[in-house]
């Protein structure tokens, strides 16, 4: 998955009553942190022995595949067909063609093996058939399954799974978290948004308790021309006019797929995805839309939230475009 992760248990049993001997707790943490490495042996297009990337082998064939793989795609082809296609994990091919194919522990380049013109880049998440009896996958045409949007939220959501009886704790897999109960202070947990300008500043501060927080920002990963690594699959380029969406929801992997997704859609159409699936989120945009375009929402300029003076915070500024109820939250 290319990132570290963090796991801090500070709470006691839910069951107060019972005795928790340490053991248990360090048991618990070690199956969470296990679990990490299970979805990535499963979900990453960054290893050819993957068993999504031993899919990609195996076009338009019932490939039977495991639960884990199986629940990972089904979620993502949910969301895609939720956004209209702006969220869509057949991108691989095209992600690997803009140089995004790097294993990040060795620095190799990973190339599928793919018998492709154009095919695999004018794929879609329609080109792929779900058997819920038989659980099979079939791709209907070579391409490859990227779950980068899917993969990270679902370990999270895992590991979260095995400390929940603990009650109080955090887990951070390069800013995706989930933050179960209360801080070793008592009150919820602080997160704080990075300012999409300036990795130095903060934009916001966000206080969670039993939810996750995810977020998409363009100055993650960048291509050798300059491009970042959140491709509109409509148009095969990288998305623009939002510079980073964070997204509050029950579980870090819808939390995650929704930043993706409301990071191509915009500040408009994202605010809505976020409004009827039920989920809070702020979108960071550095262009100024339209804000009657945005029924319901609460926009307004953001700067760093620091000591810097007015004309850095000027050349900062960024529009912030949030739920109605993301309030509960600040």
């Amino acid at each position: 998955m290319g990132t570290f992760v963090t796991i801090h248990v500070v709470g006691a049993a839910a069951h107060k009553s019972e005795a928790r001997p340490p053991m248990l707790r360090e048991q618990a943490v070690e199956r969470a942190f296990a679990w990490f490495d299970r979805v990535e042996q499963c979900c990453t297009r960054f290893d050819s022995s993957s068993e999504v990337m031993r899919l990609a082998a195996q076009a338009g064939v019932p490939v039977p595949v495991s639960m884990l793989l199986y629940e990972a795609v089904q979620f993502a082809l949910a969301v895609a067909e939720e956004s209209g296609g702006a969220f869509d994990p057949t991108v691989g091919y095209a992600m690997e063609t803009r140089g995004f194919n790097r294993e990040y522990r060795s620095g190799r380049q990973i190339r599928s093996a793919l018998d492709c013109d154009r095919t695999a880049l004018d794929c879609s998440y329609r080109d792929v058939r779900l058997d819920p009896e038989r659980k099979t996958i079939t791709l209907l045409r070579p391409l490859v399954i990227d779950l980068g949007a899917v993969a990270k939220g679902l370990a999270v959501d895992l590991a979260a799974r095995e400390l929940f009886s603990f009650e109080n704790f955090a887990i951070n897999a390069g800013g995706d978290l989930y933050l179960g109960g209360r801080n070793p202070e008592s009150g919820p947990w602080s997160i704080g948004i990075r300012h999409p300008r300036s990795d130095a500043e903060l934009i916001e501060v966000v206080r969670v308790s039993n939810r996750a927080v995810c977020t998409s920002g363009d100055y993650e990963k960048r291509s050798a021309d300059g491009g970042h690594h959140i491709l509109d699959p409509r148009t095969g380029a990288s998305a623009n006019g939002v510079a980073s969406v964070t997204v509050i929801a029950p579980t870090a992997m819808l939390a995650d797929a929704l930043a993706t997704a409301a990071f191509v859609l915009g500040p408009a159409d994202g605010i809505r995805l976020f409004d009827r699936l039920g989920v809070n989120g702020l979108i960071f945009s550095v262009s100024t839309p339209d804000l009657g375009s945005i029924p319901g929402s609460a926009a307004r300029p953001s700067a760093p939230r620091s000591g810097t003076d007015c004309a850095a915070a000027d050349s900062l500024a960024v529009t912030r475009f949030a739920t109605q109820a993301m309030h509960e939250y600040l």
